[in-house]
């Protein structure tokens, strides 16, 4: 009854999918445009379609090309990417409008294998170096060029930014890239757990020329080598994936972070808070200052974090679930910085753009931007927040508490994980419009195998901006199984606002190259890695950690049977045991800002 259920339900999905899929290209897909607070320059626009352009191969990409109505050399964006230039999802036309009307040539075009250029799409850094090189290099021939090229775009439109920029042509000034990380292995496994609402539902999408987004999952099907064959969507990229848990010389070869040194020019690194690529955007904004080749280019990195998910959103509901967003917020804040940032870099305007200080960080709860030197902050001051109980800390309800004082002799806290009954608030939010559905999480906490840690009622509103851990001591029955953790921010009326949260595999707790399995019953230390927030919690509410061993299906099943990743078709239930005490301290550290 329950697989029928779930069979049902994802029927239903479907069929609205592609009701939505018709809508947006017959109804919206002409009017659609980016907002922006400044004025056009230009009112209208020309467009040139499907204009090929050889690469060093001869294999031919095609693109389509905006430009401003008077004629004339300009300054000229780009964006690369696989998910058809033409097509509403992700409104690409929009980008050729809106930049031309700037007054700028905006070039929009399908990556090798996508669409209507030719050749075999191999995702990621395959081709997507050689191929941005060689699309640079025919744009700065071109009579309506400048000479001055730059990048937009967000995900798999950021990743090609990336690309081009590591092969160093001089005719591309700047690139801003947004929701993306240069690190292919960790944008498929966080923690060592897989990304299943990412590279599961991702890479079955692109197992075409063109993209499909109306095709059928069954999340809950095992073993996970053959989901794509069960979705009648066979996909190597899947497949690969998840024959390759553990960083490689697999993943070496298409990531781009090994390269990271050689990005010698200025960058806007931008990301939300509750986008799922968040690290990867932090770890770009480091790389590049700490690691490039070049001086000037190291002084030059931007970092601008919204309270934005993967899809953009807040937009105008300026809300991020049942938390409302105000103050300084304005929906349009990533194109107008974009803007300042290429008219400074690609036009030579003097706006001001390299006097003010390289990091931009919108703080949720304060509702309003920040500018600053560095991040993390020198200032934060990490704070430890113990977890306390007298061995049921089981549900909201429980014993649980959480406070900076040391630790005395506590009893564990125990529950039991069944990977057939995982905890399954993922499978109710979409994780690429997280801000947008984030809900309240009360039912999560009234689970057995969920333990609640809470604060006493805050008496002074608390800020945290930075990196977020927690430090877990636990034993599993198991020979391999997964931990989490979530920063809760509980209002005075119940409501459970999820901040961060994080995951860790078991078997890579040490190590993401080499996987060890657990001794059932041995107490190990794990750390996990809830990445970044810059959050206020109010005067009033307070803090809750949640810990368990499932997000699914953010995040896939562990089977708790220590065999090989992806192969299984069985699942036995773990005993999880968490300890708190003078030896096992487990708790979260916090990034407090004074105020």
């Amino acid at each position: 009854m329950k697989r029928f259920i779930r069979f049902l339900k994802a029927e239903i999905q479907w069929v609205f999918y592609k009701f939505v899929d018709f809508l947006s290209k017959a109804i919206l897909l002409p009017h659609m445009a980016l907002a922006s607070s400044t004025p056009n320059l230009y009112e209208k626009f020309v467009v040139e379609k499907d204009i090929a352009i050889l690469m060093r191969d001869g294999v031919r990409l095609y693109a389509d090309i905006y430009k401003p109505p008077v004629a004339g050399k300009y300054p000229v964006i780009l964006t690369r990417l696989p998910y058809g230039k033409g097509e509403y999802r992700p409104y690409r036309p929009a980008y050729g409008r809106f930049w031309a009307k700037k007054g700028y040539v905006c070039i929009v075009q399908d990556v090798r294998g996508k669409w209507r250029s030719e050749g075999e799409f191999q995702p990621m850094a395959a081709n997507e170096c050689e191929d941005g090189y060689d699309t640079v290099d025919w744009i700065a021939q071109q009579p309506w060029c400048d000479g001055n090229i730059g990048m937009v775009g967000d995900s798999y439109d950021a990743l090609t930014q990336w690309a081009a920029a590591v092969m160093n042509h001089p005719s591309l000034k700047c690139i801003a890239p947004m929701d993306i990380g240069l690190d292919e292995h960790r944008l498929r496994y966080h923690g060592g757990a897989f990304n299943f609402q990412l590279s599961g539902s991702w890479a079955l999408s692109q197992s075409s020329r063109t993209e499909r987004n109306s095709f059928r999952i069954d999340y809950w099907y095992l073993p996970l080598i053959t989901l794509d064959d069960d979705a009648k969507l066979p996909a190597n990229l899947h497949k690969e994936t998840i024959k390759h848990p553990s960083r490689s010389a697999f993943w070496d070869e298409t990531s781009l972070i090994t390269r990271i040194d050689q990005v010698q020019i200025p960058v806007l690194h931008v990301g939300g808070w509750y986008d799922m690529l968040l690290r990867g955007t932090i770890e770009g904004w480091k790389g590049v200052k700490e690691k490039s080749r070049d001086h000037e280019a190291r002084e030059n990195q931007w970092l601008l974090i919204g309270p934005s998910d993967h899809e953009r959103t807040p937009d105008q509901t300026n809300r991020i679930g049942k938390l409302r967003i105000g103050g300084d917020w304005n929906p349009t804040w990533f194109n107008d910085r974009q803007q300042q940032f290429f008219d400074y870099w690609l036009k030579g305007i003097d706006n001001g753009w390299n006097k003010k200080p390289p990091v931009e960080i919108f703080v949720i709860g304060d509702d309003k931007w920040r500018y600053e030197y560095e991040f993390p902050l020198e200032r934060a001051i990490d704070t430890k927040y113990f977890f306390h109980s007298q061995g049921s800390a089981n549900t909201r309800d429980g014993d649980g508490t959480l406070d900076t004082q040391a630790l005395g002799e506590e009893p564990a806290d125990q529950y039991i994980y069944d990977p057939n009954d995982p905890v399954t608030i993922a499978m109710e939010i979409d994780y690429w419009s997280l801000a947008k559905y984030l809900k309240d999480r009360q039912f999560v906490e009234g689970r057995q195998d969920v333990l609640v840690y809470t604060s006493a009622e805050l008496e002074e509103d608390l800020e945290i901006t930075g990196p977020i851990s927690v430090t877990l001591y636990a034993a599993s029955s198991a020979r391999d199984t997964d931990f989490t953790a979530a920063l809760v921010d509980v209002f005075p009326d119940g409501y459970c606002h999820m901040i961060q949260e994080g995951i860790i595999r078991a078997r890579f707790r040490d190590s993401e190259i080499e996987p060890t399995l657990i001794e059932p019953g041995e107490v190990y230390q794990y750390n996990i890695d809830l990445w970044a927030t810059s959050y206020v919690i109010k005067k009033g509410h307070r803090i809750r950690v949640e810990i368990s061993s499932s997000n699914f299906n953010r995040y896939d099943r562990n089977p708790n049977t220590g065999n090989e990743f992806g192969m299984d078709d069985e699942m036995v239930e773990a005993r999880q045991t968490i300890y708190h005490n003078k030896e096992y301290m487990s708790h979260i550290t916090l990034p407090i800002i004074p105020r």
